[in-house]
């Protein structure tokens, strides 16, 4: 079985001092399907050295150049894209369909939405009688992503940061290094100048922690829990570095009596579910107006009833199973709580699907007559676990929304659009949705509080990587 390894300055290079293989699972067959080369702080040095070394060439480089080779990676990206669809599925057990219809299809969208962004960007532009204000690259930046969406999360990041001029080390999750592997072949192919792309492989408190305090590293953005944004920002506070994080999340699905109940429940109750409930923006907590409050449970109940699990290789709509043990071991043991602090399983509940004794499936679970203090409800599971609680009033409604550490997303359901906008400027969130309204790639996405900071996706991720420089006295006659 190959070793996956790292590729610094245009090379695929081994770990200089070989601590162990780490064992890539598929987690619907617990088989290894790969070893992984893990990196330490002396892959990291490499890396960071050849992409300073690497940077001033590239960041020289006209606009039109640098986007002449992101459409070339997206064009090899589409030509591969079977392998990358197979590679998802095979690593974090995403199913067939979901990998090819949402998970690798994010790839080519976010290429391309900022190739767009790119071209449309004022680069420079006059400001006041005689300054030009112009954007130029921050320089070298460490790209830590998840393992719940990686080709999302990789893209959302090296696309931008390739565009504006800067040049990068990757550092993709553990748990899902074989689309990481792909992306970085595609860089390879589309001929990036050596340096300006690396990716080292590792666990988040070695490779992570070393490109957090690296003084060569000018900019971290990082994806993952809160608190492990919280250590990259420890980390990265010593030499200023700009920070860019997107964190954990406990949205809140506001459902009012006056919406299509029927849809906008299976709406939630679906949503919540996809990925297997390995997203941080999923609706987690349904908070359901009083008077309708039994209908929906039973709605929600009788649509967890029909979704099943399944073998992600497959075709289908069925859930595939969580990234690992660790991760199913978390979630059982939150499911557990849940039921010790009072919470109605009205769906699911604790152990593994039947005929499932392979593979880190979880029985799509909902709790009824749940609060906002229990642990369910404040606790980010990234499980497929829904939490409904009831509100009496449109202001307990918001009050009770607002109330969590985090603000990545919410969710509206009402048939009163008015209504719908004026909640939606009361919501602490960064991305807002009104009855089922979904997000395009242009649109910024990011969170409040301590579901992060700074903006991904589009325009507005194409800026994060980019300083804004005044030369006054630039049109002096």
């Amino acid at each position: 079985m190959n070793r996956l390894q790292h590729y610094i300055a245009g090379r695929w290079v081994p770990s200089a001092v070989e601590a162990g293989p780490f064992a890539v699972i598929n987690p619907a067959t617990e088989k290894q399907v790969a070893e992984l080369s893990m990196g330490s702080a002396v892959e990291v040095d490499k890396a960071v050295k050849a992409a300073r070394a690497a940077f001033p060439a590239y960041a020289a480089m006209p606009v039109a150049e640098r986007l002449a080779l992101l459409k070339r990676v997206q064009e090899i990206f589409e030509r591969r894209y079977g392998e990358m669809v197979t590679a998802i599925t095979t690593e974090m057990g995403a199913p067939h369909d979901l990998s090819s219809r949402s998970q690798a299809a994010c790839g080519p969208g976010h290429i391309k939405a900022t190739i767009e962004a790119a071209e449309a960007l004022d680069w420079e532009e006059r400001s006041g009688s005689a300054a030009n204000v112009v954007r130029e690259p921050v320089g070298v930046c460490a790209l830590i992503t998840p393992w719940n969406w990686p080709i999302n999360q990789l893209a959302a990041k090296i696309a931008p940061a390739l565009a504006a001029g800067c040049t990068v080390v990757l550092k993709p999750s553990e748990q899902s290094p074989l689309s990481a592997q792909l992306f970085a072949e595609f860089i390879d192919e589309a001929g990036y100048p050596a340096g300006v792309f690396n990716m080292v492989h590792g666990s988040g408190p070695t490779v992570g922690h070393a490109l957090s305090v690296h003084p060569e590293v000018d900019m971290v953005s990082f994806t993952g829990s809160t608190r492990a944004g919280i250590s990259v920002a420890k980390g990265a506070a010593d030499t200023v570095k700009r920070v860019s994080q997107e964190l954990g999340g406990k949205s809140a699905n506001l459902v009012f009596a006056d919406s299509e109940l029927e849809a906008a429940v299976k709406r939630g109750v679906l949503h919540c579910f996809n990925n297997s409930g390995q997203s941080c923006n999923a609706p987690t907590r349904m908070i359901v107006e009083d008077s309708v409050y039994d209908r929906v449970v039973e709605i929600a109940a009788k649509v967890a009833a029909k979704v099943t699990v399944g073998d992600p290789s497959k075709p289908g709509n069925q859930l595939g199973p969580v990234v690992s043990k660790l991760q199913f071991d978390k979630i059982q043991k939150l499911i557990e709580t849940g039921v010790a602090e009072g919470a109605r399983v009205v769906a699911g509940g604790p152990g593994k699907p039947q005929g499932f004794e392979t593979g880190y499936f979880v029985k799509p679970t909902i709790f009824a007559d749940v609060n906002n203090q229990m642990t369910i409800a404040r606790e980010e599971i990234f499980g497929p676990v829904l939490c409904i609680l009831r509100f009496r009033t449109l202001e307990e409604a918001i009050a009770i929304a607002n109330d969590t550490p985090y603000g990545l997303a919410a969710y509206v359901q009402t048939g009163d659009q008015a209504k719908a906008r004026a909640i939606a400027r009361q919501l602490r969130a960064g991305s807002v949705y009104l009855n089922g309204a979904g997000q395009d790639y242009e649109t910024p996405f990011g969170g409040f509080k301590q579901s992060g900071n700074g903006r991904e996706w589009g325009k507005h991720g194409l800026t994060e990587y980019l300083e804004l420089k005044a030369i006054n006295g630039f049109y002096a006659a």
